[in-house]
C-alpha cells in the first residue's frame, strides 16, 4: 500500500443468499445479475471491486438505486462481510480482525453519517454528539467539552441542551456530522447523508462539508445518487452499475471522458459550465517568455510561431503582449526595455474559477487569457474557442486541435447568462 493510500479494496464480491459460494462460479462466468437471481434465488451485490482511496480526499461513490453503492460502503467497516475479497485500511486487513478489535476499529478509525440522522431521541444534542466518546470510555467532562467544540464548529453551539425532535432536519444532520467528527476518526463514511434534506438546506450542508474539509483534511467516502452533488463534492468519483465498477476518475474525467454509454447517460444533462473549473480544462501556456528587450521578445515569439506571449520573470507572471503591438513599437521608436510600459498586466483568471464565471471575459479577449495562481505563478491559458469546444464536444468525436483564437465560437455553444 502506497503512503497516500488509506483504503485498498481488492477482488471484492458480495452475493446475498443462503449459499453464496455455490453461486460464485456463475458470477465469474459473467452470468447477468437478473439471471443469477432467477436461477438461484441469490442477489449479486458487488462484483470484482478494486479500489484505492487516498488519504485526505473526498471519494464519492454513486449510481442508481440497486447499483451497490450502500452495500459497498458498509464493507469498509464490515457492517457487511464480503463473499470474497480483501479490505485493507492502512496496513490492517480488517477481514482478519476479531470481534473486539473490530469494535475498537469502528470506534476509533471510522465514523458514519446516515441518511436519516440516526440520532438517539432520548439523548440531548450534547449527549448525541458525545456518544462515540462515551463508548470509548472518555470521562464526561472531557467528552462534553469536545462535543461543545464540534457543535460550535457546525453552527449549533447554543443547542446542546435541546433534543433532536426540537431541531429541523438540517440541524439534525449537523448534529450527526458533529457526532461523527467528535471521535477524531481518520475516515468519515457518509451514506446519502444529505439526500433527505430540502434542496436549499442540502446545498448549505454541502458548503459546510467543503469548508470543514479544507480545515480537517479527513478521508471522506460519500455515497450519493445525485451527479451534481458528486461533481461538487468529489475529488474523485466512482460510478457503480449493477454491482460493478464502471468508471473511477476526477470530475473532469467523468464529464469529458465517460467510460461507456451508461456513464454518458449520467452526464448528458449536466451544465458543464457550472460543473467544471478553469484548472480542469485549461491548456499549458502556448508561449511563455522571459526577455529584457522588445527585440528579444519578438525573436522568442517568432521561434514559438506565436502571435501572443505571457511574460514571466523571477517574481512570477508579469502580463501579456502581442507580437503585432511589439513590432509596431519597434518600428516606431526602436528597441527598448520590455517593462511595465509595454506589457499589458490585464485580466488574469483564477484556476479555481467556475467556467461559467469566466465566459464573458474570454469572449471579450482576442487572445487566450492567462491562468495565474495565488502565488502569482502562470499555470496555463484558456481561450473562448477552447471553452466552446469543451461545452459542445461530443463524446464520440475528438476535440478539434486547432487553437485559432481569432475566430469567435458559435454563440449557441455558450450558455446564456443565468442559464
Amino acid at each position: 500500500m502506497t503512503d497516500n493510500t488509506i483504503i485498498e479494496i481488492t477482488g471484492l464480491y458480495k452475493v446475498f443468499g443462503k449459499s453464496p459460494q455455490k453461486v460464485m462460479p456463475l458470477v465469474r462466468e459473467g452470468v447477468p445479475k437478473d439471471e443469477i437471481l432467477n436461477r438461484t434465488g441469490h442477489t449479486l451485490g458487488l462484483k470484482d471491486i478494486n479500489l484505492k482511496i487516498c488519504r485526505g480526499e473526498i471519494f464519492v461513490i454513486m449510481g442508481l438505486s440497486g447499483s451497490g453503492k450502500s452495500t459497498l460502503i458498509r464493507h469498509f467497516n464490515r457492517l457487511i462481510d464480503p463473499t470474497e475479497g480483501q479490505i485493507k485500511v492502512e496496513d490492517t486487513d480488517i477481514m482478519k480482525l476479531g470481534l473486539a478489535d473490530l469494535r475498537q476499529f469502528r470506534r476509533k478509525k471510522m465514523s458514519m453519517v446516515f441518511q436519516h440522522f440516526g440520532l438517539l431521541p432520548h439523548y440531548t444534542v450534547m449527549d448525541n454528539v458525545a456518544f462515540g466518546l462515551k463508548t470509548q470510555g472518555v470521562d464526561k467532562k472531557s467528552r462534553n467539552e469536545k462535543a461543545r467544540q464540534w457543535l460550535q464548529t457546525v453552527g449549533l453551539g447554543e443547542y446542546g441542551d435541546q433534543y433532536p425532535s426540537q431541531l429541523s432536519g438540517g440541524q439534525q444532520q449537523r448534529v450527526g456530522l458533529a457526532r461523527a467528527l467528535c471521535t477524531d476518526a481518520d475516515i468519515l463514511l457518509m451514506d446519502e447523508a444529505f439526500s433527505a434534506l430540502d434542496p436549499l438546506i442540502r446545498s448549505e450542508m454541502q458548503d459546510q462539508l467543503i469548508a470543514l474539509q479544507e480545515k480537517l483534511h479527513k478521508t471522506i467516502i460519500f455515497i450519493t445518487h445525485d451527479l451534481d452533488e458528486a461533481l461538487r463534492l468529489g475529488d474523485r468519483i466512482a460510478i457503480l452499475r449493477d454491482g460493478e465498477l464502471v468508471q473511477v476518475g476526477e470530475p473532469k474525467d467523468i464529464l469529458l471522458e465517460p467510460a461507456d454509454d451508461y456513464v454518458e447517460a449520467f452526464v448528458r444533462d449536466v451544465n458543464r459550465a457550472r460543473a467544471l473549473t478553469v484548472d480542469t480544462v485549461m491548456k499549458p501556456p502556448s508561449c511563455r517568455i522571459a526577455a529584457d528587450l522588445i527585440s528579444d521578445a519578438i525573436r522568442q515569439m517568432k521561434q514559438s510561431k506565436s502571435d501572443y506571449a505571457f511574460c514571466v520573470n523571477e517574481k512570477g507572471y508579469q502580463g501579456s503582449i502581442s507580437r503585432e503591438s511589439l513590432e509596431k513599437l519597434l518600428e516606431k521608436q526602436g528597441d527598448g526595455a520590455l517593462d511595465a510600459s509595454v506589457i499589458n498586466a490585464g485580466l488574469v483568471l483564477s484556476p479555481n474559477a467556475i467556467i461559467e464565471e469566466v465566459i464573458p471575459d474570454t469572449l471579450e479577449s482576442e487572445f487566450p487569457l492567462p491562468v495565474v495562481n495565488e502565488k502569482g505563478e502562470l499555470e496555463g491559458e484558456i481561450s473562448r474557442r477552447h471553452i466552446a469546444s469543451i461545452l459542445s464536444v461530443s463524446h464520440h468525436e475528438p476535440e478539434a486541435s486547432n487553437e485559432e483564437t481569432n475566430e469567435p465560437p458559435p454563440q449557441t455553444d455558450i450558455p446564456a447568462e443565468g442559464a
